[in-house]
Protein backbone atom coordinates (compact mmCIF):
# COMPACT_ATOMS: atom_id res chain seq x y z
CA UNK A 1 0.00 0.00 0.00
CA UNK A 2 1.33 3.41 -1.00
CA UNK A 3 -0.12 6.76 0.00
CA UNK A 4 0.58 10.06 -1.72
CA UNK A 5 -0.61 13.20 0.03
CA UNK A 6 -0.83 16.65 -1.50
CA UNK A 7 -2.59 20.00 -1.22
CA UNK A 8 -0.81 21.72 1.62
CA UNK A 9 0.32 25.31 1.50
CA UNK A 10 0.17 28.72 3.07
CA UNK A 11 -3.27 30.09 3.85
CA UNK A 12 -4.53 33.05 5.82
CA UNK A 13 -6.60 32.58 8.97
CA UNK A 14 -10.19 31.94 8.01
CA UNK A 15 -9.20 30.44 4.69
CA UNK A 16 -9.70 26.96 3.28
CA UNK A 17 -7.61 24.14 1.91
CA UNK A 18 -8.34 20.72 0.51
CA UNK A 19 -5.83 17.96 1.04
CA UNK A 20 -5.80 14.84 -1.10
CA UNK A 21 -4.41 11.38 -0.48
CA UNK A 22 -4.16 8.87 -3.30
CA UNK A 23 -3.93 5.24 -2.24
CA UNK A 24 -2.46 2.57 -4.47
CA UNK A 25 -1.25 -1.00 -4.25
CA UNK A 26 -3.01 -3.93 -2.60
CA UNK A 27 -5.80 -2.16 -0.75
CA UNK A 28 -8.52 -4.78 -0.37
CA UNK A 29 -8.02 -5.08 3.40
CA UNK A 30 -7.93 -1.35 4.05
CA UNK A 31 -11.14 -0.29 5.78
CA UNK A 32 -10.14 3.04 7.28
CA UNK A 33 -8.43 6.11 5.87
CA UNK A 34 -7.31 8.71 8.34
CA UNK A 35 -5.59 12.07 8.56
CA UNK A 36 -3.12 12.81 11.32
CA UNK A 37 -1.21 16.01 11.92
CA UNK A 38 1.92 16.99 13.77
CA UNK A 39 2.47 20.57 14.82
CA UNK A 40 5.96 21.88 15.63
CA UNK A 41 7.08 20.58 18.99
CA UNK A 42 3.98 18.44 19.47
CA UNK A 43 3.06 14.81 19.10
CA UNK A 44 1.26 13.52 16.06
CA UNK A 45 -2.49 13.53 16.61
CA UNK A 46 -5.49 11.97 14.91
CA UNK A 47 -7.61 14.55 13.09
CA UNK A 48 -10.27 12.48 11.37
CA UNK A 49 -10.99 9.16 9.73
CA UNK A 50 -13.50 7.59 7.40
CA UNK A 51 -14.54 3.96 7.40
CA UNK A 52 -15.45 1.97 4.30
CA UNK A 53 -19.12 2.00 5.37
CA UNK A 54 -19.05 5.80 5.40
CA UNK A 55 -18.75 6.33 9.11
CA UNK A 56 -16.57 9.21 10.19
CA UNK A 57 -14.83 10.57 13.24
CA UNK A 58 -13.50 14.06 13.92
CA UNK A 59 -11.43 15.29 16.77
CA UNK A 60 -13.15 18.04 18.72
CA UNK A 61 -10.84 20.82 17.60
CA UNK A 62 -11.85 20.44 13.92
CA UNK A 63 -15.54 19.53 14.22
CA UNK A 64 -17.75 21.78 12.15
CA UNK A 65 -14.79 23.07 10.12
CA UNK A 66 -13.51 19.91 8.49
CA UNK A 67 -14.93 17.25 6.21
CA UNK A 68 -13.34 13.97 5.22
CA UNK A 69 -14.59 12.24 2.09
CA UNK A 70 -13.51 9.57 -0.33
CA UNK A 71 -13.80 8.98 -4.05
CA UNK A 72 -13.48 5.25 -4.54
CA UNK A 73 -13.27 5.57 -8.32
CA UNK A 74 -10.18 7.73 -7.92
CA UNK A 75 -8.79 5.86 -4.88
CA UNK A 76 -8.54 9.22 -3.20
CA UNK A 77 -9.43 10.56 0.21
CA UNK A 78 -9.95 14.27 0.74
CA UNK A 79 -9.70 16.53 3.75
CA UNK A 80 -11.59 19.77 3.29
CA UNK A 81 -10.58 22.29 5.93
CA UNK A 82 -12.43 25.56 6.37
CA UNK A 83 -12.16 28.48 8.80
CA UNK A 84 -8.52 27.61 9.31
CA UNK A 85 -6.76 28.83 12.43
CA UNK A 86 -3.07 29.29 13.22
CA UNK A 87 -3.40 26.27 15.53
CA UNK A 88 -4.11 24.15 12.46
CA UNK A 89 -0.56 24.70 11.29
CA UNK A 90 1.06 21.28 11.03
CA UNK A 91 2.33 18.61 8.74
CA UNK A 92 -0.67 16.52 7.73
CA UNK A 93 -0.26 12.81 7.10
CA UNK A 94 -2.70 10.37 5.57
CA UNK A 95 -2.84 6.90 7.03
CA UNK A 96 -4.41 3.61 6.01
CA UNK A 97 -5.61 1.06 8.53
CA UNK A 98 -7.41 -2.28 8.65
CA UNK A 99 -10.10 -0.85 10.93
CA UNK A 100 -10.60 1.80 13.63
CA UNK A 101 -9.02 -0.60 16.12
CA UNK A 102 -5.86 -0.62 13.99
CA UNK A 103 -5.25 3.15 14.04
CA UNK A 104 -2.74 4.36 13.33
CA UNK A 105 -2.22 1.82 10.58
CA UNK A 106 1.23 0.94 9.35
CA UNK A 107 0.79 2.72 6.02
CA UNK A 108 1.68 6.42 5.94
CA UNK A 109 1.85 9.09 3.30
CA UNK A 110 4.80 11.43 3.17
CA UNK A 111 3.09 14.41 4.80
CA UNK A 112 2.02 17.76 3.45
CA UNK A 113 2.65 21.04 5.26
CA UNK A 114 -0.22 23.36 6.10
CA UNK A 115 0.73 26.80 7.36
CA UNK A 116 -1.99 29.15 8.58
CA UNK A 117 -0.60 32.63 8.94
CA UNK A 118 -1.30 36.20 7.96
Amino acid sequence: VQLQASGGGLVQPGGSLRLSCVISGITRNIRVMAWYRQAPGKQRELVTYIISDGGTYYTDSVKGRTTISRDNAKNTVYLQMNSLKPDDTAVYYCNAALGPWDLPGRFWGQGTLVTVSS
